[in-house]
């Protein structure tokens, strides 16, 4: 992965909150990926755009990660991105998962695995710019 990653600690999401993550998927990306959680073991979303990355071509994988072990991978069908492109994803964590909103695709719901009640960790990294962390 490309070192223009960003960690975010001690925010502090609840349920009916939301985070907007905005930025640019650079020119050749293979993948981006957007994590959010209590800590980069425990994951409550593991948001990853597949370029040309693990054998995926132009595929979302999502997964959790509970103590360091990864859980099921879900593959959404769209993949909305597209190299050289701003991007604006929201998370919103609800009582019983995660809703993931991006431009032109369907909206992803994820489960809460891990049952969290509050998200303080968020890590962004790959071949993504980051330009703005929102809380609206």
């Amino acid at each position: 992965m490309s070192k223009c990653g960003v960690t975010a600690t001690q925010f502090k999401l609840y349920p009916g909150e939301s985070l907007i993550v905005k930025g640019t998927i650079i020119s050749g990306c293979k993948e981006f990926e957007i994590n959010l959680g209590k800590d980069c073991e425990n994951l409550v979303l593991h948001f990853n755009a597949r370029f040309d990355c693990k054998g995926d071509w132009n595929t979302v994988v999502c997964n959790s990660r509970k103590d360091s072990a990864w859980q099921g991978e879900e593959r959404p069908p769209d993949f909305p991105f597209h190299p050289n492109c701003e991007v604006e994803i929201t998370f919103s964590l609800t009582d019983d998962g995660i809703r993931v909103k991006t431009e032109g695709s369907e909206e992803i719901v994820f489960p809460n695995r891990l049952g969290l009640n509050m998200i303080d960790y968020l890590a962004v990294d790959g071949d993504f710019r980051i330009k703005s962390v929102t809380f609206p």
